[in-house]
């Protein structure tokens, strides 16, 4: 797959957009947060 074509979500913490990362390929439905310094800032 290419790079312009990954899909992407908005992070819940910090409101930007964050591409698909290989390491997110089994739970990309879970994922909510851009980075770990979001996730343990959650609301």
């Amino acid at each position: 797959m290419k790079k312009a074509h990954l899909p992407e979500k908005i992070c819940v913490v910090c409101e930007r957009p964050f591409t698909w990362r290989k390491k997110w390929e089994k739970n990309w439905e879970e994922v909510k947060y851009c980075s770990e310094r979001c996730r343990r800032n959650k609301i």
